[in-house]
């Protein structure tokens, strides 16, 4: 008899403008699936929306991840920063069709990074371009959010009490997790029907955010679990969440 298939998890090519760069990021997000139970089923950036919708059909969760580009910030209504990388619209189109059919469909979404970003904009809401000249003086230098590229642990985060990835990591009361971390934007104003899960305990930057609809499984976190998935439990409970989510 054969086993229950495995629940197939959508995951767009992080860049379309720098190729190298996405074939090499997007296995460690596959793997972290693939860890987790799940069956990574990568989709394309320069394909119609209509091929897209065609892929999206056979995939039961969403995985936003990383990226080089920067959410262009008129799509938030806000003019753009010298510190704010160049827009990729072939990724955003891919999240947006990506996350109106998760909407729609109550498939479970995971944001890492670049998609903690995208979601958060797509749900209306902004973000901060350059986190350091969001902060102020005294605490610019305190935490270094882009250092994950070359340290395991970039900083801490505090997770919410009583929040959905609290549950996910196993405790209810506020607890405190290291990080990799490698992000120079974070999210401002909270999209509709988000809320704040978790933040730098350093800084208070926004370190994750958390869908508010009880049966539909959305979360979004700044930092990289997929890096750190053979060390890091709480990075192996995520993914587990996502793939469970889409096994119902």
């Amino acid at each position: 008899m054969a086993g229950k298939p495995r629940p197939r998890i959508a995951i767009p090519m992080p860049h379309s403008l720098d190729r190298e760069y996405a074939e090499r990021a997007i296995p460690q997000y596959e793997r972290a699936v693939e860890q987790a139970g799940g069956e990574p089923v990568r989709v394309p950036l320069d394909q119609t929306p209509f091929e897209i919708e065609k892929i999206i059909a056979h995939c039961d969760g969403v995985l936003l991840p990383g990226s080089k580009a920067d959410v262009d910030p008129a799509r938030f209504g806000a003019p753009r920063s010298p510190h704010t990388a160049v827009a990729d619209p072939q990724r955003d189109t891919v999240d947006d069709l990506l996350l109106e059919d998760a909407y729609k469909s109550r498939k479970p979404v995971l944001g890492i990074c670049y998609g903690l970003q995208s979601l958060n904009v797509f749900r209306a809401g902004s973000l901060i371009q350059h986190i350091p000249d969001f902060l102020p003086e005294e605490l610019r230098t305190r935490v270094d959010h882009e250092a994950g590229k070359k340290v395991a642990v970039a900083h801490a985060v505090e997770i919410e009490k009583g929040s959905k990835l609290a549950e996910i990591l196993g405790r209810g009361e506020k607890l405190l997790v290291p990080v990799n971390s490698s992000h120079h934007q974070s999210a401002e104003t909270i999209g509709e029907g988000l809320r704040i899960s978790a933040r730098c305990s350093d800084d208070g930057i926004i370190e994750a955010l958390e869908g508010t609809t009880a049966d539909h499984f959305v979360l979004a976190v700044q930092w990289h679990p997929e890096r750190s998935v053979d060390q890091d439990e709480p990075s192996r409970a995520i993914f587990r969440a996502l793939i469970a989510a889409a096994a119902k």
